[in-house]
């Protein structure tokens, strides 16, 4: 079932989840590419988490202000007007959000940039194509 909440797709996984009891994560997936963002919310539901898609981290960060039961954000690295990187500094920086693990995507394998996402806090770093395992791996880790 999915709908739509103030220019966000949500999308919510039939039956439970893993975080608390009964309860199913939501996950934030951030990215400006409408085809990569259906792909990784659909690997997300398929994986029974309440998603909601967003095209941007000015978004991401305004439904974060509205919105703060997310249990993670997934996010491209590369999107105009803010990058990934400069959401998961925003996140780390903000004492309200700190607590949400950030996971960092890019379809370019650059050991520079994956090291400087990790350092500055994000959980992991995907490169795409992301494949419903990486998703699997990363979740399982870090929302146990």
């Amino acid at each position: 079932m999915a709908s739509i909440v103030g220019g966000a797709v949500v999308a919510a996984a039939a039956g439970g989840g893993g975080v608390g009891v009964g309860a199913t994560p939501h996950v934030l997936a951030v990215d400006d590419s409408s085809v990569d963002r259906a792909i990784i919310a659909a690997i997300l539901r398929s994986s029974r988490f309440r998603v909601t898609a967003v095209d941007s981290g000015k978004r991401a960060l305004e439904l974060l202000g509205k919105e703060p039961d997310v249990s993670m954000i997934i996010t491209d690295y590369w999107m105009p007007e803010m990058t990934g990187y400069e959401l998961l500094q925003k996140v780390k920086e903000s004492s309200n959000l700190k607590q949400i693990p950030v996971v960092i995507m890019s379809s370019e394998n650059v050991q520079t940039r994956i090291s400087r996402c990790l350092e500055e806090g994000a959980e992991d770093f995907l490169v795409k194509p992301v494949r419903a395992s990486d998703v699997s791996r990363v979740f399982s880790r870090v929302l146990r």
